[in-house]
C-alpha cells in the first residue's frame, strides 16, 4: 500500500498542531495546576519536554527559520502537487488553523513573550526533580 504525499502532509500538520496545542495548554495546566495543587504539572520530563520544545521555537524566531515540520509539510505538499490553500478538508483545516495571517516579526515577539512565561514558571512553579537528582547520587 502506497501512502499519498498530501495524506502525509496532512499528518504532518496534524502533528505539528497537537505539539501547538501541547504549548499553549500545557502552559494554562502548569499554572491552573499549581492553584489546584496538581502534582503532575511539576513532572520533571513534561516540563522539560514543554521546555525544550519552546527553547527550539524561539532559536527559529531568532534565526528567522520556520519549524521542520512547516518545511517537510511544505516538501509534501509540493510533491502532491498542492500549494498551501489546496489539500483535503481536514488538511486545509489544520493549514488554517496553524498558519494564521500575522506577520512573522510580530508572531516571533509573541513567541518570546510566551517563552518569557515558561521560564518564569520554572520559578513560579518549580518542577519536581527526581531524588537521585537532588542527592547527587
Amino acid at each position: 500500500m502506497r501512502v499519498s504525499h498530501a495524506l502525509l502532509a496532512d499528518c504532518v500538520a496534524g502533528i505539528h498542531l497537537s505539539i501547538v496545542i501541547f504549548i499553549l495548554f500545557g502552559q494554562v495546566a502548569v499554572y491552573v495546576g499549581w492553584a489546584c495543587r496538581w502534582s503532575w504539572v511539576r513532572n520533571l520530563p513534561f516540563r522539560l519536554t514543554h521546555l525544550g520544545i519552546m527553547l527550539y521555537i524561539v532559536q527559529n524566531a531568532v534565526q528567522g527559520e520556520f519549524c521542520f515540520l512547516t518545511h517537510w509539510e511544505g516538501d509534501l505538499r509540493m510533491k502532491a502537487g498542492q500549494d498551501g490553500s489546496e489539500g483535503s478538508f481536514i488538511g486545509r483545516i489544520l493549514h488554517d488553523i496553524l498558519f494564521v495571517d500575522i506577520p512573522q516579526d510580530t508572531l516571533n515577539i509573541y513567541y518570546l513573550i510566551f517563552f518569557g512565561a515558561v521560564v518564569f514558571s520554572w520559578w513560579a512553579v518549580k518542577p519536581r526533580w527526581p531524588k537521585w537528582l537532588k542527592n547527587g547520587n
